[in-house]
């Protein structure tokens, strides 16, 4: 248990960093865009304001995605799924806490599995309270 513990912690610390820094650059780019948009007297609901929120969506998946993407290849680098596919199928589930059942794990890795499932929880919920903040920012 100790080992899966550890392995959880590495991969929770790696993705918080990794996902800090996604949004602290996401930050850098609003604010970027706040004066662009502020210079050029753009209306807050513009076409390159709608652009831009898409954009940014965008970009939260992608940033979600690679976290997903990370648990699926260290379940298949040790072995507790089998394919690529299932595995990234079952990292997709937990991040997102749907966990439809354990059947494509190998037990001794389900604790690593719940872990995922909460770190996905916090990531989820940062990004969204960063993407409200966004919003609100660019309607003023």
């Amino acid at each position: 248990m100790l080992l899966h513990l550890s392995a959880s912690t590495i991969l929770v610390i790696i993705t918080v960093l990794f996902h800090g820094t996604g949004l602290a650059l996401f930050a850098r780019i609003l604010r970027n865009e706040l004066r662009e948009e502020r210079l050029h007297h753009i209306p807050a609901f513009s076409f390159r304001s709608m652009f831009f929120t898409l954009g940014l969506v965008l970009a939260l998946f992608v940033l979600h995605g690679i976290e997903i993407w990370l648990y699926a290849f260290f379940y298949l680098i040790v072995g507790a799924i089998g394919d690529l596919e299932t595995a990234v199928y079952y990292s997709t589930i937990s991040y997102a806490g749907i966990g439809y059942d354990d059947r494509y794990i190998v037990p001794a890795w389900r604790l690593v599995a719940a872990i995922e499932g909460i770190n996905g929880l916090l990531l989820l919920g940062w990004s969204t309270a960063f993407f409200v903040t966004m919003i609100t920012r660019l309607s003023r």
